[in-house]
């Protein structure tokens, strides 16, 4: 038997997601996804999953690595029994006649993710929660600093981590996508838009889905709130530490959750983020961006998005101060 062959029988018996949550990080897309796991007739994995994307060395660089000269990557193709079983059991604890989601928000930068969800996933339903590009961008920076990620300051990881802008390319991205899957398979939502009136952009969304309304409890209605480091210096240092254990989690990525080693790392992991990291993450606002700064990404980011505004049928100008797409 193939595996392709094994694949179609074992695809009969698993739970894969009816939607995706596919982007864009740091866009509110975290709280839309614990307000739709509050539905009875919703379930959506704790985690993000990042299965389609997981050898994309642009959204996923923590993932690759390098042993004896021999690169260790994770095949998410639609061939990989191994990885596709890995993959089911993120939905095992959703109930029969649930609608099943998944939490991935890198997939829209990912050039890879559309086809390969389209393989798997033909009818899947695309959700995507836009941002004012160059605010997004920023707070990608700081998820950076909180995570161990980086030591730099805004201007120099913008050089090593492609990924903060690219990440504020919405325009290729939703193209890919609304290529792929068509447009009445895809929604878009503003996180402006979700600011304001979070129930409505939730109707919305529920309504997309097939779902029943239901109301949002106000006490469980915003998750994943950023805190910023109250001193910076000693962050950069606390980072320095913290950076080995965050790599060696992500590392773990797809692995067996019985092996040991893995089970050690993540409670590494929890115990710093939790009782030493969380320490210094305390402020509620971020220093402010230079001006110049703000001024070139403003420049770059309404360039790498002409024809959003066409796209979505919204004047995005209007709403998004500075940019021009």
């Amino acid at each position: 038997m193939s595996a392709l062959d094994q694949t179609d029988k074992e695809f009969a018996r698993r739970r894969y997601p009816d939607f995706i949550i596919g982007g864009a990080p740091k866009c509110g897309t975290t709280s839309l996804h614990f307000i739709l796991d509050q539905h009875k007739d919703i379930s959506i994995p704790h985690d993000e999953v990042h299965f389609f994307d997981a050898d994309d060395p642009i959204s996923h660089p923590d993932f690759l690595a390098a042993r004896n000269n021999k690169l260790l990557w994770w095949d998410p193709g639609s061939a990989n029994v191994k990885h596709l079983a890995w993959y089911a059991t993120r939905f095992s604890n959703a109930k029969k006649n649930q609608i099943v989601g998944e939490d991935s928000t890198t997939y829209l930068m990912s050039e890879v993710a559309p086809r390969r969800i389209q393989a798997l996933l033909p009818n899947v339903r695309m959700i995507f929660m836009l941002r004012h590009p160059v605010n997004r961008a920023y707070s990608q920076y700081w998820h950076l600093v909180k995570t161990a990620r980086t030591t730099l300051s805004f201007e120099k990881a913008l050089l090593q981590f492609p990924q903060i802008i690219l990440g504020s390319g919405y325009y290729a991205g939703l193209l890919r996508f609304i290529d792929v899957f068509g447009p009445n398979q895809v929604k878009i939502c503003l996180f402006e838009d979700f600011q304001k009136d979070n129930q409505a952009v939730l109707d919305d969304v529920v309504r997309f889905l097939g779902a029943d309304p239901f109301q949002i409890n106000p006490e469980k209605s915003w998750f994943n709130k950023t805190r910023y480091p109250s001193n910076l210096t000693l962050q950069r240092a606390a980072n320095v530490i913290g950076t080995p254990l965050v790599r060696r989690k992500y590392l773990a990525h797809m692995a067996q959750s019985g092996e040991r080693s893995h089970r050690i790392t993540k409670k590494l992991h929890y115990w710093w983020f939790k009782h030493v990291n969380a320490r210094l993450m305390t402020a509620e606002k971020a220093k402010p961006m230079a001006p110049e700064t703000r001024f070139y990404l403003e420049e770059h980011l309404s360039a790498r998005n002409a024809g959003l505004s066409n796209l979505i049928e919204r004047d995005m100008s209007q709403i998004w101060q500075g940019m021009r797409c």
